[in-house]
């Protein structure tokens, strides 16, 4: 397997975490003021903002996760990518404008505008941390998944570098300099993907059909893998393909997956017609979306539901709308947010298909297919994908410790605690509070080290779809919302959903280490059934609250 370290990768990766810091520094000698810090001073331009939105969505699960997923599932893991982005059709139409509004600087701030209640303050601080560090997991477990071939480090050493250079983003000028760290690495990601993308139709496909490749795997003589089998009419290369030329020629094709065997803990080859991996829902893959089991199809239709309603629910893309100026300027941005997101889950779906076929996956580690990819295109690409893709990480984890410090020092010290504080305090204690929520992730990133990037924003999407959504709808649409109704459904929604990945078989079998089948759960995605009680919750218990006429 190649792990060779590249010096030409580690100077790019040095050169991006140095202009990052720079940066940061160089902002950060203008952050005085609590809305400077939190807010960014609610001076960003529109189209900055609109690139910074992709900056902080297309974080390591769009790139590592949902790259990883389309190259070990084929179409099964663009449904993530289908997922993310449609969420943002109910960011543009439901939530942009009024959010702008309503909100000074954390998603609290919205809820409460019409109470003023420190059960709300409370209940909206707690759902914020939480979705925030389940968020936090997987981005911390993609650098891990990305030092490792970059620096030949192990995973641990991996999460506590990105730990630490976020804290020091995020602790010297908050809001602004995470702002255009996003904005550069969402310009420069879906640029290097096209890049990347053109590099893989350029070489088109290869069949290599010899059988030495295709004995079974263990974690102690893995080899590169990941071919095409057979191509059309017995060709053993296409050459040059067009985007619809090289599905078409995949789709005929025969290609070699693979599969953890439980009972002997090998990994072993399958080979499947590329018109398989092509549509959804095809057993041995995940999603359950064509298979005979109830449990299965309603996973893959709970997962579904929340990453189309968790998007307009995370705290860290809520808090960037209050850094333009108006609604207007929110309503732009969300545009240009929703383009560059789709461009880039469009060339995803060929990077996933280059890295199921390029003949470099490390059967093991789904997480690492991008840059594997890029390896086998030299050490140039590998080192800009590398450099770029860390600083996605970058970006997304700095964006979701400053609404998690948002959440303590505005929501609950200020707003729950009615601590009056001056702005050099809020942002003294921002930045502590910025440094601890990043030694939690740093934990956090170890322990699950060997899960999908994806998979673990599954749950994070879905616990924000069930804590915040429905609060904040009904907030907006339903006059009738009390902040009874308000405070019981995030606390129901949050506790349910939280309970439920808990108990959930995945959970049992990947980080308890039980059988899936002592679950006490029927499947593993909650949001099915918790974003509708989360509703159900908020409608009955306002009925019950709302104020007798005199």
């Amino acid at each position: 397997m190649n792990t060779a370290v590249s010096p030409l990768a580690v100077g790019v990766f040095l050169f991006f975490v140095a202009v990052t810091l720079g940066l940061s520094f160089w902002l950060g000698r203008r952050t005085r003021t609590a809305s400077s810090y939190y807010a960014a001073g609610g001076g960003v331009p529109w189209f900055v903002n609109g690139v910074a939105f992709a900056g902080d969505y297309l974080s390591a699960a769009s790139f590592l996760g949902v790259c990883g997923m389309i190259a070990f599932y084929g179409y099964d893991g663009f449904l993530y990518g289908i997922g993310f982005l449609a969420g943002w059709v109910v960011a543009l139409f439901v939530i942009a404008e009024p959010i702008k509004r309503l909100g000074k600087f954390t998603f609290a701030d919205a809820l409460d505008a019409k109470f003023n209640s420190r059960g709300i303050r409370l209940t909206a601080a707690i759902s914020t941390l939480v979705v925030s560090v389940f968020y936090l997991i997987p981005q911390m477990v993609g650098a891990g998944a990305l030092v490792q071939p970059l620096l030949g480090w192990p995973h641990w050493a991996g999460v506590c570098v990105v730990g630490a250079i976020v804290t020091v983003i995020v602790a010297t000028a908050g809001m602004a300099s995470t702002t255009w760290v996003q904005f550069i690495k969402g310009g420069l990601l879906v640029l290097f993907a096209a890049g990347l993308t053109v590099l893989i139709l350029n070489r088109g496909l290869t069949a290599d059909a010899t059988d030495a490749a295709l004995s079974p795997q263990t974690k102690e003589t893995l080899r590169p893998s990941g071919r095409v089998k057979t191509l059309p009419d017995g060709a053993s290369q296409t050459g040059p393909l067009d985007p619809v030329a090289f599905l078409g020629t995949l789709r005929e094709s025969e290609i070699v997956v693979w599969r953890l065997d439980p009972s002997s803990g090998e990994y072993r080859p399958i080979t499947k017609p590329g018109a398989d991996l092509l549509r959804p829902g095809v057993p041995p893959q995940f999603s359950g979306a064509a298979t005979d089991s109830p449990a299965a199809r309603l996973n893959f239709v709970s997962l579904m539901l929340a990453l189309f309603a968790g998007t307009a629910s995370l705290p860290h893309i809520l808090i960037r709308y209050y850094t333009v100026k108006d609604s207007a300027a929110a309503r732009k941005s969300t545009v240009v947010g929703i383009a560059t997101i789709a461009a880039f889950y469009l060339l995803m779906l060929f990077l996933g298909l280059g890295a199921m076929t390029g003949g470099n996956l490390d059967v093991s580690k789904s997480n690492t297919s991008a840059p594997r990819l890029a390896m086998t295109f030299g050490e140039v690409p590998f080192a800009l994908i590398t450099a770029v893709a860390f600083t996605t990480v970058l970006g997304t984890v700095a964006g979701l410790i400053v609404a998690a410090s948002g959440a303590v020092v505005h929501d609950l010290l200020g707003g729950f605690l009615r601590m009056k504080l001056p702005d050099t305090a809020k942002v003294r204690l921002g930045k502590w509070t910025a440094v601890g929520v990043g030694a939690v992730a740093v934990g956090l990133g170890i322990l699950f080290e060997t899960m999908n990037v994806s998979y673990l924003v599954g749950w994070a999407f879905s616990i924000a779809a069930s804590a915040n959504l429905p609060a904040l709808v009904m907030l907006l649409f339903w006059k009738g919302t009390t902040r009874q109704g308000i405070i019981a459904s995030v606390g129901v929604g949050m506790v349910s959903s939280l309970g439920w990945i808990l108990l959930s078989g995945d959970t049992f079998q990947q980080v308890y280490r039980l059988p899936a089948d002592r679950s006490p759960v029927p499947f593993s995605q909650p949001g099915i059934v918790t974003i509708p009680l989360s509703f159900a919750v908020l409608v009955v218990v306002s009925l019950f609250t709302r104020p007798r006429p005199a």
